[in-house]
């Protein structure tokens, strides 16, 4: 940032949604899309800032613009994403006398005329590796996208990920960006959410002001868990939301503390001490080990949440010819694979490109399932492998390209529990051929 001074969540978060429906839409969508949000495993956002790390390490220790330690962190994780399925487009600049890149990675499908947003700048100070300033946001917002593409998600909303270059010089890769962006592609943007300093070693949990919709949205998550939250001023319009705000785009975001002095009051609300939220705020030491775990694992999961529902889900059922089974089939734990079959007739010709696979999985804990869609011919189809952590329950349809498939006979869902202790059931299993 640029200043000049308990693991399975989700059902809780769900009911807060229940509660606080009216903000985005009717309650019953707000609760589907908040039970659609994944727990994001903090092991894997660790891992990533282990690799900006490294890089740093490896790079003259630090990641800052103009310096090989950046470009080298902006190809990490292009790659990440690319592998993912991601269009991802890197953008040049120029600034200070030398090339700055933003990163920006689009989700295919979804509404192009509403674009949900979420960002990170990626640079660090030339003092140190920037961990916390600011790989914690950039690997939440990295595993939030990776997380899109594990479980197939489809919003209604258009999805874009970004990653800034130059922050620390003055927000100048985000202020490119939005200058760069058309009229109407601004006005395309339904809301940006920026994550700067998501995991500061001596913790606040503040939100920004600035959408109410988007406000509301990470509060209501954070009141689902039982953390109380304070509004973001510390580094009020100083990160790379400032430049999307300046345009009218509404915006939001999170943010741990950086050099202010925690309060007594704050350390009576969040535990930790009357220092510094971030001791090692643009030093030498902002290293893997300024990072609170917890306060990491927090806000990596609200990023999620917010991006699922304020990107909403298909509103609209698939519309065609539908074959469904409504028998339920128990669901071993940590055991066999068992299926569900609906046998299809009188279509002509081979299955679709866009064959709907509607799937309503019921189970504690959706990380453990393996799920495939299974031809007449035997030919497998993976719609979700183990994709989702620790949220609950399959409830989504997905779209499978099965045209080189004959249309006619019978077709399976196989669903797998491969860990122990949860349980669950298939409730449905349903094709639409348009």
């Amino acid at each position: 940032m640029n200043i000049s001074v308990p693991r399975r969540v989700t059902a809780v978060a769900a009911l807060a949604a229940l509660a606080l429906g009216g903000l985005t839409g009717t309650a019953g969508a707000d609760a589907r899309a908040a039970a659609a949000a994944p727990d994001i495993p903090l092991a894997n956002v660790k891992q990533h800032l282990t690799d900006l790390q490294s890089i740093a390490t490896a790079n003259g220790g630090n990641r800052a613009h103009g310096r090989t330690g950046y470009k080298a962190s902006i190809d990490f994780v292009k790659a990440k994403l690319d592998a993912a399925g991601y269009t991802t487009t890197l953008q040049t600049f120029t600034s200070s006398g030398a090339t700055g890149y933003n990163l920006i990675a689009d989700w295919p499908g979804g509404d192009p005329n509403q674009v949900l947003m979420a960002g990170a700048h990626l640079d660090s100070v030339s003092s140190g590796a920037g961990i916390n300033d600011n790989g914690s946001g950039s690997a939440a917002v990295l595993e939030t996208a990776l997380a899109v593409a594990r479980s197939g998600y489809q919003p209604s909303k258009h999805l874009r990920f970004g990653w800034w270059g130059a922050e620390e010089l003055g927000l100048v890769g985000s202020k490119y960006y939005v200058s760069q962006l058309p009229t109407a592609e601004r006005a395309k943007v339904s809301g940006y959410l920026n994550f700067d300093m998501i995991g500061s070693p001596n913790p606040g949990y503040f939100v920004y002001d600035d959408d109410p919709t988007i406000e509301a949205t990470f509060k209501e998550y954070f009141a689902g868990l039982g953390v109380p939250t304070e509004i973001e001023t510390e580094g009020d319009g100083r990160s790379d939301h400032a430049s999307f705000k300046n345009v009218g785009i509404p915006v939001g975001g999170l943010f741990t503390g950086a050099s202010r002095i925690k309060s007594s009051a704050q350390v009576s609300k969040w535990g930790g001490t009357a220092t510094a939220f971030d001791r090692c705020y643009h030093s030498s030491c902002d290293t893997t080990s300024n990072i609170s775990d917890t306060a990491l694992d927090r806000n990596s999961d609200a990023a999620a949440y917010a991006v699922w529902k304020l990107s909403g889900t298909t509103t609209n059922p698939p519309t065609g010819t539908v074959f469904e089974n409504s028998a339920d089939v128990s669901v071993p734990d940590n055991g066999v694979a068992v299926t569900s079959t609906v046998n299809v007739t009188g279509i002509t010709g081979n299955a679709p490109s866009n064959l709907a696979v509607g799937v309503d999985i019921v189970h504690t804990y959706r990380g453990d399932l393996v799920v495939d869609l299974i031809a007449p011919d035997g030919s497998v189809y993976s719609l979700s492998n183990r994709a989702g952590g620790s949220a609950d329950n399959i409830q989504q349809t997905f779209t499978v390209n099965a045209s080189t498939e004959v249309a006619n006979g019978a077709w399976k869902l196989r669903v797998q529990d491969k860990a122990s202790v949860d349980t669950g059931y298939i409730n449905n299993f349903k094709l639409t051929f348009p």
